[in-house]
């Protein structure tokens, strides 16, 4: 039986989807592929390249992700995402799909065209950068003649490439609502008006899946708290123990 994984997007709370993987292999879960949108492309990416749930955590709370952003200081976003591909450069230098270990699909979205593009062979780190380049935040990414911006407006959950491939699919959802919001500044409203935005293509995505993993704890923490990296690791491996064993992830 192969299984696949979907990871989602959700910025910092993405640092979850390290944790439930780190569940997983303790439950002798072997995942076979992989598909991620924005903060699930990275975890995916260092995953299917061999890194292990610790180690990923470790390289990402330990390179000064946040040092790494620098100001883009035009129209298009307010950030740039230069500094980061330097640290993706560093952890997967082949910088290719094909010199994966495990097979790894992105998405990210085609802002001129509208539409959901799918990412699995080739060069892999621009995939990641267009991935995760969160409209209004950071810089679009123009690739092969495209513009590319974060794959979760169309696809946060990116079940699709697994439908067909995979005989059972595992969604991690890292974008839960928080019932209560505190309005600190516009940053804040437009992260969350995101969240909202997305959270509507997660549910179809999830009807796809046998089996959804979404740490409800995860919606009192922003998509911008990098600082808690190791909080929310925990949260989503203590979940996954806590809620399934691996028979939930075997066929009937």
């Amino acid at each position: 039986m192969k299984i696949g994984i979907a990871l989602s997007g959700g910025g910092a709370r993405g640092f979850a989807h390290l944790g439930v993987l780190k569940a997983l292999e303790e439950m002798n879960v072997k995942v076979d592929s992989l598909a991620g949108t924005s903060a699930g492309s990275i975890v995916g990416a260092f995953y299917a390249h061999g890194y292990k749930p610790e180690e990923i955590l470790n390289i990402i709370s330990g390179t000064g992700i946040l040092q790494s952003v620098r100001p883009a200081w035009s129209w298009t976003g307010f950030l740039s995402l230069d500094g980061f591909r330097e640290v993706l450069k560093k952890y997967l230098p082949e910088n290719s799909f094909e010199s994966l270990k495990l097979p790894l699909t992105i998405a990210a979205t085609e802002i001129r065209l509208g539409k959901i593009v799918y990412f699995s062979k080739g060069e892999l780190i621009t995939p990641i950068i267009a991935s995760s380049s969160i409209p209004a935040v950071f810089n679009p990414v123009t690739f092969e003649g495209n513009v590319y911006i974060d794959g979760g407006i169309m696809d946060n959950l990116p079940v699709r490439p697994l439908i067909g491939k995979c005989d059972f699919i595992i969604g991690v959802h890292t974008n839960p609502v928080g019932q209560k919001f505190d309005i600190k500044n516009a940053k804040e409203v437009t992260m969350r008006s995101l969240l909202m935005a997305i959270n509507v293509n997660s549910t179809a995505s999830k009807v796809n899946c046998n089996v959804v993993i979404e740490p409800p704890a995860l919606g009192s923490y922003s998509p911008l708290d990098v600082s808690k990296a190791k909080e929310i690791f925990d949260i989503g491996y203590q979940y996954t123990k806590t809620n399934f064993t691996a028979q939930d992830f075997q066929l009937e």
